[in-house]
């Protein structure tokens, strides 16, 4: 298996929660990373442990800046891009900033990657270019109609990416993430991921609200299989596996009301009060998609990825990170 190694790297939102988990992989394996984040929703707390790390450079500025990312691409190998405004309620209330961000922004950045000569551009994509399709599991090559302004960077993106490549020799993979949750993932705020917004109410004491019945379901990705997909899309070598999209998932789907009841145990291990806490429901969130489940047979097949940590697993790694972090 190919691994990221002694590379200069830059990673774009390198205090979130997907970035800052990669910032510290790649200085686990003799990598020189420069963090690029302008901590609209990178968190300072992620890259702490990393200040003082002499291969480790933090750029403080925003990818809506055409020069900030001439900047953070100088003598850069690769760039792993995962700069965004992530949620599709937030795009849903201010449509404006999410394509300011990820459209523009993500524009500015293959620009500043392509004029510096670096051939490799690994992008953050979302399982949201689905939309509508019924078709289960998700296959790359089917997508429906998109269903909120989130969905469209998303789609926009690798369409720039899909340009890149066939006009400027650029080798560019996106990576489409299903759900990803994990360890520094925040709980916090009106656009929180469900699986640490539903764990930080556990731990309160506070009935979770599920949107709608429960019935709908993700393909919940650990932390762990997104790192290792961007090291397989940054390393691999076959021609025909670049300047594709590939599902980052574990080909699984887990409805909303197992996936709760499931934290619930999970977490009464550390507090039994914890398992008399029932979740509420409220309504559906509009934009959400009903259902999520991601074929990997592309990704397994031209990248060599395996999920490494199923559904279960994950969720009890991310439990015990936040019993100890929260």
């Amino acid at each position: 298996m190919n691994l990221i190694s002694g590379k200069k790297v830059l990673v774009t939102g390198g205090a979130g929660f997907i970035g800052s988990s990669l910032c510290h992989d790649l200085l686990e394996r003799d990598n020189e990373v420069t963090c690029l984040d302008n901590f609209a929703t990178g968190k300072r707390e992620n890259i702490s442990d990393l200040k003082g790390n002499p291969r480790f450079k933090l750029i403080e500025g925003d990818i809506r800046e055409p020069e900030v990312c001439k900047k953070a691409v100088k003598g850069m190998d690769l760039v792993l891009h995962q700069a965004a405004l992530g949620s599709v309620p937030r795009s849903i209330a201010d449509p404006a900033t999410t394509n300011a961000v990820n459209i523009n922004g993500f524009l500015n950045m293959i620009i500043a990657t392509r004029d510096a000569g670096i051939k490799r551009f690994v992008f953050a994509s979302s399982s949201s270019v689905y939309g509508d399709s019924p078709e289960l599991p998700k296959v790359e090559e089917r997508t429906g109609k998109v269903l909120s302004p989130y969905a469209i960077t998303k789609m926009a993106n690798e369409e720039y990416a899909r340009i890149f490549g066939s006009l400027y020799g650029m080798e560019t993979i996106g990576l489409r993430y299903f759900n990803v949750f994990g360890r520094r993932q925040d709980p916090e705020g009106p656009y929180a991921a469900v699986i640490p917004k539903f764990t930080q109410s556990f731990m309160k004491h506070e009935p979770p609200v599920i949107n709608g019945d429960g019935s709908n379901s993700r393909d919940f990705t650990y932390i762990d299989n997104v790192i290792l997909a961007n090291n397989l899309a940054a390393t691999v070598e076959n021609p025909s596996a670049l300047n594709q999209v590939y599902n980052v998932a574990c080909g699984d789907a887990v409805n909303l009301n197992d996936m709760t009841l499931m934290l619930r145990s999970y977490l009464s291990a550390y507090d039994i009060s914890i398992s008399r806490v029932d979740p509420d429901h409220g309504p559906n969130r509009p934009g959400d998609i009903p259902h999520s489940m991601a074929s990997v047979g592309k990704a397994v097949r031209l990248l060599g990825y395996q999920p490494q940590v199923l559904f279960p697993e994950g969720l009890k790694r991310a439990v015990e990170w936040y019993v100890d972090n929260l």
